[in-house]
């Protein structure tokens, strides 16, 4: 079965052209994290969603919700967002990847990008933290990675801004330091995406942080800020180092990101 692209309603939704920004489920989901405020904050309408049989089937109240009207609209396990305004697509991912079906869903998720024909991709991921090398542990947990496509598009276009490239580790440490690979443990489909993108000449970002488990907002937070240095998604302060959590919008469904409250009953 291929992934399906279904436009909501009677809309007919063409993307070309578009940059389309997309989670990979990874650790403390902080891709998943970033897209909620994104389309939260720019108010992104809903154009349609992706028709997998590789996810799991997901289904709940609109996330987004503003009004007690718009509240008990539905939302499933893949939806996309897109503003005709800025050429900005959003796919979000509610659910992880059924098991064996890694490979499918991401042929899936390719298949549908180059047919759609965006003029770039950008992944948002996370690797566990402490699965750092020595190199990896001073500075900023943050990360890129670039396909030989998008650097054609973007020249330099990261060096100016200062970033760091993941740096590749030995395949067999301790026994030698050569064949140097990506190692992205903790990332979902993230190193095989990029591998395959790399391959298909899809022009693909991945931006990514090191993180643990736990409250990871201020992770999402953190690479999401990351995005808009290059994005510029809302408008960036003189100075980037004031950039506050206050200029995102938080989405209503965030009241309930860790359960709901203590009962009082237990006291």
């Amino acid at each position: 079965m291929e992934a399906v692209f279904i436009p909501s309603g009677n809309c007919c939704v063409s993307l070309k052209g578009y940059t389309l920004i997309m989670p990979v489920v990874s650790v403390g989901n902080v891709g998943q994290l970033a897209m909620d405020l994104i389309i939260s904050t720019l108010t992104l309408p809903r154009v349609g969603y992706i028709h997998s049989d590789c996810l799991l089937p997901v289904v709940g109240n609109n996330p987004y919700a503003t009004t007690p009207e718009n509240s008990a609209e539905m939302c499933i396990s893949s939806e996309v967002y897109a503003s005709t305004d800025r050429k900005l697509a959003v796919l979000q991912i509610r659910s992880p990847i059924i098991q064996g079906k890694h490979r499918s869903f991401r042929q899936q998720l390719l298949a549908w990008i180059k047919e759609s024909e965006f003029s770039k991709v950008v992944a948002l991921s996370s690797s566990y933290a402490y699965h750092r090398v020595d190199k990896q542990l001073i500075g900023t947990p943050l990360r890129y990675l670039a396909t030989p496509a998008l650097q054609t598009i973007i020249g330099d276009k990261f060096h100016t801004l200062k970033w760091k490239e993941l740096e590749r580790v030995a395949a067999y440490p301790g026994i030698s330091e050569e064949g140097q690979e990506i190692y992205i443990p903790g990332g979902g489909i993230t190193k095989s995406l990029y591998s395959d993108s790399c391959t298909e000449e899809i022009p693909l970002a991945v931006l990514l942080i090191f993180c643990s488990e736990g409250d990871n907002i201020p992770d999402a937070f953190n690479l999401l800020s990351f995005l808009n240095e290059w994005m510029e998604l809302i408008e960036k302060p003189s100075d980037q180092n004031t950039m506050t959590q206050a200029q995102w919008k938080i989405p209503s469904s965030w009241r309930l990101l860790f359960g709901s409250g203590i009962p009082p009953a237990l006291f």
